[in-house]
């Protein structure tokens, strides 16, 4: 199988370990830049170009590893690779539904999945009484766009909440309120889907002194077993997105599991290093079964 790991660059764990895997299997892996890719279109039929080098029909898969700050030019990359009926891990569709977190919370909650209880608005003047809503403060306010734990800022009063919310819209940024699930302890979960299998899973506890779990904020991980409610909301949250790997962050609250985004290019190493699993490997066997399947039609 001849896979496009597209992906700025091979020093990045994931990438490389997806890289590793593949070859290790006897699978031809190329890295493609698509920040260096074009789409040109008319004449006789749509091309995909890296550089100067067209490669519309090198690749029987591939696997985006999109950055959230290229969103938009790496999903038109890949959904120009869909048209050209190549199979992709996660469709274009699904990478920009991910990484807007109001549409992925919009279209999953009306999908019935549990999600925190969130407030979308872009007016402060009646911030006090929606904050009410979400059960009072503190909140969490949340960039649309942001990742790692950045963007995301915890607001213990509702005037601080006021003065946060003012200060973003007046600099023209997306934002989200959510209510903060004080119970769950700083700890969030993150269970990694494969296709229709929760591959696996982690719990991420905060430094301290911090709220957010996340690795790239000091926070820990430790290897986690899931329950059955859990693993059936990752894997229905997935399918829902049109992904077909996906990173799935839920936080367990007096009322049962609650979701709270889910990543479309999520990392590898600190779930690897927590369960001692290889998930490259799921991912690569994943691709292998879809192909497979793909061609025999």
């Amino acid at each position: 199988m001849d896979i496009g790991l597209l992906s700025v660059s091979l020093n990045v764990y994931s990438t490389h370990r997806i890289a590793e895997e593949a070859q290790r299997r006897d699978h031809y892996i190329e890295l493609i830049d698509h920040m260096r890719c074009s789409v040109q279109l008319g004449g006789t039929a749509p091309a995909i170009y890296l550089d100067n080098e067209e490669i519309t029909h090198s690749f029987d898969a591939i696997i985006p590893r999109i950055g959230t700050r290229v969103t938009a030019h790496g999903a038109m990359v890949v959904r120009q690779f869909e048209l050209n009926g190549v199979f992709s891990s996660a469709s274009s569709r699904g990478i920009t539904r991910a990484r807007n977190k109001v549409k992925t919370l919009q279209l999953l909650s009306r999908k019935k999945i549990p999600v925190v209880p969130t407030l979308i608005t872009v007016n402060p003047a009646t911030l006090e009484k929606q904050i009410e809503l979400l059960g009072g403060p503190p909140v969490i306010i949340k960039l649309q766009e942001g990742t790692q734990g950045l963007g995301v800022m915890l607001a213990e009063s509702t005037r601080s909440a006021r003065s946060v919310v003012d200060t973003l819209l007046h600099l023209d940024s997306d934002i989200l309120v959510q209510k903060y699930i004080e119970e769950s302890g700083g700890e969030d979960l993150r269970l990694f889907v494969v296709g229709q299998q929760v591959v696996g899973s982690m719990k991420r506890s905060s430094a301290t002194g911090d709220f957010r779990s996340n690795m790239h904020r000091g926070g820990s991980a430790e290897a986690l077993v899931p329950t059955a409610q859990e693993i059936h909301m990752a894997v229905k949250a997935v399918k829902h997105l049109g992904l077909g790997i996906a990173g799935v962050d839920l936080v367990r609250s007096h009322n049962g599991p609650l979701l709270l985004e889910v990543n479309a290019s999520p990392g590898l190493e600190a779930l690897e290093a927590a369960t001692g699993k290889n998930i490259a490997g799921e991912i690569v066997s994943y691709m292998e079964r879809n192909v497979k399947i793909k061609r025999s039609f």
